[in-house]
């Protein structure tokens, strides 16, 4: 499964999941856009990902701006001529707090994030890759979208609006060559942890473990190849048999 002259747009590509993917795609010889709001971290995984590939372009975007949005996408299309494979994987929810607690602001600041940014983002990619006739588009919501968790409603609910999306975009695009998927993570080891393959234990998941973010990488780098070329309007849970919340 190589991706030699295939160009991988990922979002909130300097840590956790979307610096695994970006490991990945980068040791499979695919071309990457990374973008994230943390600027310095991405210089720092460029260079961590110059032993694989030199096809690296980083971009600093908050994706909730979609004027920010269009212009790195309009520059990076410019640059390699397309993009093949997009991963919607920014995103906010390190908020805990009961329903009455969370502020219209606090909900706010979710759905731009979560919910609009991987709106923005799918926009400036999809018309493109529906005119080449191939894409894949593969978007990182949570299993609390799927369970929906206590102290986490706004998280939940901007999670259940992307695996929604997903299935619903899949609908209007596959027999259009573009496949839609969605992977719903459940606990994950901290993206702040620079070893793509560390875990810890956890009472979360029946395997007693949490996942790597190399393990939510591989699912996510297995549904952009040919290899899953069958495969759209899928959620997929990567959760070590989660126990339901």
């Amino acid at each position: 499964m190589k991706f030699n002259n295939r160009v991988v747009l990922i979002t909130g590509a300097s840590t956790g999941i979307g610096k695994a993917t970006a490991i990945k795609f980068a040791q499979n010889g695919a071309k990457l856009i990374l973008l994230d709001v943390d600027f310095e971290k991405l210089q720092t995984v460029k260079e961590q990902l110059s032993q694989y590939t030199s096809d690296v372009m980083i971009y600093h975007c908050d994706i909730s701006d979609e004027a920010s949005v269009n212009r790195v996408t309009k520059d990076a299309l410019d640059q390699f001529g397309k993009i093949d494979v997009l991963v919607n994987n920014a995103g906010l929810w390190r908020n805990y707090d009961l329903f009455q607690h969370i502020s219209s602001d606090t909900w706010k600041k979710l759905i731009d994030v979560n919910l609009m940014g991987t709106v923005y983002v799918t926009k400036a990619v999809l018309e493109q890759m529906l005119d080449n006739g191939y894409g894949r588009i593969i978007n990182v919501a949570s299993v609390a979208g799927v369970y929906g968790n206590a102290n986490m409603t706004h998280y939940s609910a901007t999670k259940g609006a992307i695996i929604a999306m997903t299935k619903a975009l899949a609908k209007e695009v596959s027999s259009k060559g573009v496949l839609v998927n969605c992977v719903s993570p459940g606990s994950v080891s901290p993206a702040e942890k620079d070893d793509v393959d560390y875990y810890q234990d956890s009472n979360l998941a029946f395997m007693g473990r949490t996942g790597t973010t190399m393990e939510n990488a591989n699912l996510i780098y297995f549904l952009a190849s040919d290899e899953a070329s069958y495969i759209s309007g899928q959620n997929i849970q990567i959760d070590g048999c989660r126990k339901k919340q």
